[in-house]
């Protein structure tokens, strides 16, 4: 498994995330998943304190036991600012939540179910609208003043977001996580779509992946199989523009032998970004599939065979 640095960090962490959303209850599943994700070279597991209600956090701290001496040698990360429906008080609507208070309970949460004293890298889950970015910044601090958090990013923020939170923050952010892939590549195709007219279809990332690149930030890409649509679960009602997707990556998998995962994420990992890839997976072999994508070398024009498929039309 190749290894990258992440962010302007001494962290090296692996180009595949294991993303620990749907993590088992059941523990000796869940080791078997995490253990068979060390066995490929992945080193990164990612959570958030929403998953499972914190039950994927406390699951996943079995693996101590399974494995002493493993904490030193992963990086461990978590999200926070997502707050459930119900809390604190029956009539607390759904909402995203970057108080200090918030941001400070939840790593410590989250260390507690972790059973560990830090977490490698903490990102900010959702944009919040009510954003202090001096509160933000004061958390941090007290956070990384403490030794609980070595490393600071976020999740699903554009630039200009970003940018309010730097303008504050003592240290920098070095990890932006985002849903990206061939079908849901809003990223990508921002950048070839400037000054089109008449589009059909939509363009979104106002130049969040330029930014990202521009500030050493390290894109990690959630969802990045669409959800297994592009890998053998297409669904039954699937536009054009997902079969033909589906079909360029299955030609292209036999062409080179590789697993239909692989070519998905090869795509990904072959954009000068640099970005690491969160998979989802449990399930053992598929996890391995998804490993082979460190292997594939895509041409520059079989990049853009799979992303001119993808995006469901010629470039402009």
């Amino acid at each position: 498994m190749e290894l990258q640095r992440i962010g302007p960090t001494p962290l090296e962490g692996s180009r595949i995330v294991f993303g620990c959303m749907t993590l088992s209850e059941d523990t000796r599943e869940a080791i078997t998943a995490i253990q068979t994700a060390l066995d490929q070279g992945i080193n990164v597991f990612d959570h958030a304190d929403i998953y499972g209600r914190g039950q994927r956090e406390a699951t996943f701290s079995a693996i101590w036991d399974a494995l002493p001496g493993l904490r030193d040698k992963i990086v461990i990360q978590s999200k926070c600012g997502i707050r459930f429906r119900g809390t604190p008080d029956p009539s607390s609507p759904g909402r995203y939540d970057f108080s200090r208070e918030h941001i400070v309970e939840s790593v410590e949460g989250s260390l507690r179910r972790l059973k560990t004293d830090y977490l490698d890298i903490l990102l900010l889950h959702r944009p919040d609208p009510l954003v202090e970015p001096a509160e933000v910044a004061e958390a941090f601090t007290t956070l990384k003043q403490s030794g609980k958090v070595r490393y600071f990013g976020v999740s699903n923020h554009s630039g200009p977001q970003i940018d309010l939170l730097r303008r504050t923050l003592p240290d920098p952010l070095i990890a932006n996580q985002m849903e990206l892939n061939l079908l849901h590549n809003h990223l990508v195709n921002a950048g070839v779509s400037v000054n089109q007219d008449n589009l059909t279809w939509p363009v979104r990332g106002e130049g969040t992946l330029e930014y990202c690149r521009l500030h050493d930030i390290t894109l990690q890409a959630w969802s990045p199989l669409a959800r297994g649509h592009l890998s053998g679960n297409l669904p039954a009602n699937a536009d054009d523009r997902t079969v033909r997707a589906a079909e360029a990556v299955a030609q292209m998998a036999a062409a080179k032998g590789v697993s239909r995962e692989a070519i998905v994420l090869a795509w990904l990992l072959r954009h000068p970004a640099r970005m690491q890839a969160v998979i989802g997976t449990t399930n053992r072999e598929r996890i391995k599939a998804c490993c082979q994508a460190t292997e594939v070398q895509l041409s520059r024009e079989e990049w853009y065979t799979l992303f001119i498929a993808g995006r469901g039309g010629p470039l402009p």
